[in-house]
């Protein structure tokens, strides 16, 4: 399903299949070497904060998990209209009181969100939009994810690709947080056969992998 412009919370899938998508993807660039750029840091990864996404130019993007069935997501994208609309929406309009406030009032007071969205009791919501606005970035900033289509093209494409067949299969099992042992190992062979282009990092990738809880317990 398509994400419109401006993105409306049910073009969002359930936030567990969202950050299942986004987490493959985390897997599979991560490298020690973009673990140790810190905040300079670009591309696609999880760390204790949660899943990130930043280009380095156009957009950048935050998903995090606070609390069984909450999650927090938030970015930007140069297409977003929201901070430039007049007059000023209030991107924290009726938003559940468990959010990281104090951190959001400050990112907005610095001209730095585009958009924010949150997830619990297997729904997503967010503030209110004028019937004007034209844009709040969550097509182009999220649609690589939230579009199944798109998330597979991705895999396929990317210099680690992927076969369609076994992108698919990876993408199903991390949707159902079910990666068996072997195919935790066929991704890594994935990565390893693309090392002409990419060098694959598996410590990296495994500690990645731990990070997001997409793998079945060890017995799996």
């Amino acid at each position: 399903m398509a994400i419109e412009r401006p993105g409306r919370p049910e073009d969002l899938p359930a936030a567990e299949v969202l950050w299942a998508r986004w987490a493959l993807v985390a897997v599979l660039e991560a490298t020690a070497k973009a673990e140790a750029q810190g905040v300079r840091r670009g591309g696609t990864w999880i760390d204790g904060e949660g899943l990130h996404l930043d280009d380095r130019g156009c957009t950048w993007w935050t998903f995090e998990q606070l609390g069984e069935g909450r999650y927090l997501l938030y970015g930007q994208d140069e297409s977003s209209a929201v901070k430039w609309h007049e007059p000023t929406i209030d991107m924290l309009a009726q938003a559940p009181d468990w959010l990281p406030f104090e951190r959001l009032r400050k990112m907005l007071e610095g001209w730095e969100l585009g958009c924010v969205y949150w997830f619990e009791n297997g729904a997503w919501a967010r503030a209110p939009y004028p019937d004007d606005l034209d844009d709040d970035g969550l097509d182009c900033g999220m649609s690589r994810f939230a579009v199944r289509e798109e998330a597979l093209g991705d895999l396929i494409a990317s210099e680690r690709g992927l076969p369609r067949g076994r992108a698919d299969d990876l993408l199903a099992a991390a949707e159902a947080r079910n990666l068996t042992g072997a195919e935790v190992q066929e991704l890594l062979d994935a990565a390893a056969a693309a090392e002409e282009y990419v060098p694959a990092d598996r410590e990296a990738m495994l500690r990645s992998l731990e990070r997001a809880a997409l793998r079945r317990s060890p017995q799996g």
